[in-house]
């Protein structure tokens, strides 16, 4: 599945008329579930907990389809979103990222 595909399927579990309501509760949204990720990294590495990987893929999974609602929420396209973000990375780091650079 690409971008594109996942934004579109994403789309049939959002409000047909969003409102500004809907928009911060994906944004917030967003962070809750970015930070349940960061939280399982964080136990891993900080605490030498094992990594559950099924329960690290299903937070992912959440913050995926939390960036896909804000951007349909705005019209926004996964796929322009992705594409524009490397563009600014190969602009940045026009060698590849390095610490330091």
């Amino acid at each position: 599945m690409n971008l594109y595909e996942y934004q579109n399927a994403s789309r049939r579990t959002l409000p047909v008329e969003m409102s500004d309501l809907d928009r911060l509760v994906f944004a917030l949204g967003l962070c809750g579930e970015a930070g349940e990720a960061g939280e399982l990294v964080k136990k891993n590495i900080g605490h030498g907990r094992q990594m559950d990987y099924l329960r690290l893929q299903e937070e992912l999974g959440d913050v995926l389809w939390y960036v896909a609602a804000v951007a349909s929420a705005y019209g926004l396209g996964l796929d322009t979103i992705a594409s524009a973000n490397i563009e600014k990375l190969k602009k940045r780091y026009p060698e590849g990222f390095t610490r330091g650079s």
